[in-house]
């Protein structure tokens, strides 16, 4: 049996025992290189930002991308989704927002004389959640259901989200008037914060030379399926990962929560999704089997955003003429895996 693949190829397949479709180890990669050369043709210099986001995808996480503007934050995301054969949903956060603005409403239909549910833009497998931070609270909790439970509820009824669904929001930390930090609960659903630089000195001058010329933009030649994207899921499931990793892991977890500069450490939930995650990272990288490295390379993204510091270390980061409290939050977590014995 032969399904196309991510870059236009039948591969071979297996059937899972479940009958679902089975994916081998190797086409895997060859997606996640599909999706890099898509998002290459205009966006420059993040690549690694692109592996991360496809590692949320196929763990089905959600993502918070976060850097001062003019990144091309959004630029990012509309052109990664665009190499989906997905429904996409822009959402452009704003203070005076409600609730049903994202999720939908129920209206009286004069033509049927009875009340219909009409759907908001929250019903579609990737959703850019622009600038969310300027969301108010109801507006942010009717989003953290959807998030957390893959449904939405009006009026007491519960409606279903397509799958997949994957928010990836963007957030500019600079800007204070009209935002609202996010809650912790909120942080504690994300998968990723990402905190994106700018670009490098070559990254910048390439990204003058190709966007000042007529940018020639088309369609990726071979988007990924919702079909495809299950059976990559259902494949990372299946991703071994031994007893030894799995202690490493909860080890690294354990050591931000003794750490004295942390208020309140990573989550339980964080454990679980940093499974997933390390998971998917294997199967990007062609492997049946996750190592302490996958950890290490998705540790500071799984949990910068779970870590609440003390507030006397925060005031000092600003003081000491640091540069906020990245530097301190990446130092917390490379203690964190220093201590962790890594398995042999």
């Amino acid at each position: 049996m032969t399904t196309p693949s991510a870059t236009g190829a039948s591969v071979p397949t297996d059937t899972a025992p479940d009958g679902r479709t089975a994916v081998p180890e190797t086409e895997a990669p060859r997606m996640l290189a599909a999706l890099r050369e898509a998002v290459a043709e205009t966006v420059i210099g993040y690549e690694e930002v692109v592996r991360l986001l496809a590692v949320a995808l196929v763990s089905e996480g959600h993502v918070l991308l976060e850097g001062v503007p003019g990144l091309a934050k959004t630029f990012l995301v509309r052109r990664f989704a665009s190499t989906l054969a997905l429904s996409f949903k822009r959402i452009q956060f704003t203070p005076d927002m409600l609730p049903s603005d994202i999720v939908g409403t129920v209206v009286l239909n004069p033509a049927a004389q009875n009340f219909e549910f009409r759907r908001g833009p929250v019903f579609a497998n990737v959703i850019l959640a622009d600038e969310i931070n300027r969301a108010p609270p109801k507006v942010q909790s009717a989003l953290l259901e959807a998030m957390q439970e893959h449904q939405v509820t009006v009026d007491g009824v519960t409606y279903p989200l397509p799958r997949p669904f994957i928010v990836i929001a963007t957030e500019n930390p600079v800007e204070q008037e009209g935002t609202y930090p996010l809650p912790e609960a909120e942080l504690d659903r994300l998968l990723f914060r990402i905190l994106m630089d700018y670009p490098d000195e070559a990254a910048e001058v390439e990204i003058m030379r190709r966007h000042g010329a007529v940018l020639e933009e088309g369609p990726p030649r071979s988007p990924l399926t919702a079909g495809e994207l299950d059976a990559f899921r259902d494949r990372a499931l299946r991703v071994g990962i031994s007893d030894e990793v799995l202690r490493y892991m909860a080890s690294v977890i354990r050591a931000t929560r003794a750490d004295p500069r942390v208020l309140i450490g990573a989550s339980p939930r964080s454990g679980v999704q940093f499974v997933r995650a390390v998971k998917a990272a294997a199967l990007l990288d062609g492997r049946a089997y996750a190592t302490p490295e996958d950890a290490k390379s998705l540790a500071f993204w799984v949990l910068n955003h779970r870590l609440l510091l003390h507030p006397e270390v925060v005031t000092q980061q600003y003081t000491s003429g640091r540069s906020g409290v990245e530097p301190v939050l990446r130092e917390i977590v490379g203690d964190s895996l220093a201590k962790a014995v890594v398995p042999r």
